[in-house]
């Protein structure tokens, strides 16, 4: 795929199944951080507010999220067991999606974190 300008494209550009697995994920950030704003950034989709929030994104064999901040992803290291992370990535697939109670727990704490930043 070439790189997408906008979020509608990049997602368009998906089967749908990995479509519908990322709309559902798109739907809950959004209800987490609604202030944030959507944008492309390294050729995913970003949510951002005071700066980077999460990223997601569809692969071969997994989507991901991307919560742009390791303390996070330790915070929430026993809710995560059951998906497969790197030091940077929460992987999980269209037949077992993230649960949106997790997603807006990271999404939230991403949201506290930049704004504790910004107010130094």
């Amino acid at each position: 795929m070439d790189k997408a300008s906008s979020v509608e494209e990049y997602l368009a550009s998906l089967s749908d199944e990995k479509r519908a697995a990322l709309e559902r994920l798109r739907k809950t950030i959004r209800s987490a951080a609604p202030m944030a704003t959507e944008k492309i950034s390294y050729g995913m989709p970003a949510f951002h507010h005071q700066g980077n929030l999460v990223y997601y994104a569809a692969f071969k064999d997994h989507c991901s999220l991307f919560p742009g901040s390791k303390k996070v992803l330790a915070d929430h290291a026993d809710e995560l067991a059951a998906y497969e992370t790197t030091k940077g990535t929460i992987h999980f697939t269209v037949d077992e999606p993230l649960p949106a109670a997790i997603v807006k727990k990271i999404v939230k704490e991403r949201v506290a974190e930049n704004e504790a930043k910004r107010s130094r």
